[in-house]
């Protein structure tokens, strides 16, 4: 059984108002090398494209900064390298509110990604992890006391995964509630990563190869049979799961309830880093003491409002400037 969570906007937006909590974020942060195109290239074909832009990214970067600017309280664990794109990056973060003190330099290239958007707003995106796979266990066991005092931890997967496992362990042992994006998706999660997250946040397609389910041949995930997902899903080691379904909105599982929340629908300019601004959201809203509904469909509005922007941090909105854009 589905409950529909139809929202009334003013009241969902009111949501804005009571973000306070603090969140650490542990992983990536990436120089995104972005070239606009009237479509993406096919296999060995080469395109036109608009001007190169260098715009500050990476998942956990991404997410921090969405969080940070609709007024959570959060501090990012990870490495840049030594080249100009790290001052960058940081600085960046640093306009967004998020606290950089617990950074780390490290000799060599910052983190990269090549992005191409379409005039749809589609895109792909090819990751390269420099400075964010020397992010390792000693890193974590010394910023352990400053990275477990925040209520929250939100962790995807641009950085080692022995790293993101020893972070969730630390995190759940604090007792703070742990959300795991499983991004850049890999299906072997470890089972002591499973064990120590909370709760798990991924999209329709990802979740289909997690669970090893079909997917609804006539694409309407809408009509799938959540119950049996919701299951699935607890069986495999998560009672609290958020599935992102692009245009429909997404699908909130919660101890064996199933909510549907509604997308907002915006004219979209580019969708990079939109999954990440939902994500900082739940992460904001979960510290400031939001159910997991709530969250998700505040984090419909945020991330629909990064959408009718250019790139990802670039695109994230301020809590007045999302309330001004849908009020």
């Amino acid at each position: 059984m589905i409950q529909d969570m139809a929202a009334v906007p003013d009241q969902v937006l009111h949501g804005l108002d009571t973000i306070t909590g603090s969140i650490s974020v542990v992983g990536s942060m990436n120089a995104d090398y972005t070239v606009t195109t009237d479509r993406l290239p096919k296999p060995g074909e080469t395109v036109n494209g608009g001007p190169l832009q260098i715009l500050p990214g990476g998942k956990s970067a991404n997410q921090a900064a969405a969080a940070a600017r609709i007024g959570a309280h959060v501090q990012i664990f990870g490495a840049v390298g030594s080249d100009p794109n790290a001052d960058f990056l940081l600085g960046q973060l640093g306009n967004a509110g998020v606290d950089i003190s617990q950074v780390m330099t490290v000799p060599g290239p910052s983190g990269t990604t090549v992005i191409t958007v379409d005039a749809r707003g589609e895109n792909t995106i090819v990751y390269s992890p420099g400075s964010n796979a020397r992010v390792d266990l000693n890193y974590a066991h010394r910023s352990q006391k400053t990275l477990t005092a925040a209520k929250v931890l939100g962790l995807c997967l641009e950085s080692p995964i022995e790293t993101v496992t020893e972070a969730a362990r630390m995190g759940h042992e604090a007792g703070m509630t742990v959300l795991l994006n499983d991004s850049p998706f890999r299906a072997d999660l470890p089972a002591d990563l499973i064990a120590y997250s909370d709760l798990i946040l991924v999209n329709e397609h990802e979740m289909a190869q997690l669970l090893g389910i079909d997917e609804p041949e006539d694409g309407d995930w809408i009509g799938a049979d959540w119950d049996r997902i919701n299951t699935t899903m607890q069986d495999f080691g998560f009672h609290r799961a958020v599935v992102t379904l692009g245009g429909e909105g997404s699908m909130v599982l919660d101890q064996g309830e199933n909510y549907r929340i509604h997308a907002v629908k915006v004219d979209a300019v580019d969708t990079t880093g939109c999954g990440d601004a939902f994500m900082g959201t739940i992460l904001a809203g979960l510290s400031s003491g939001m159910t997991l509904v709530q969250a998700a469909q505040l984090a419909s509005y945020v991330s629909a409002y990064a959408a009718t922007g250019q790139g990802a941090q670039a695109s994230y909105g301020s809590a007045e400037q999302i309330r001004y854009r849908f009020a």
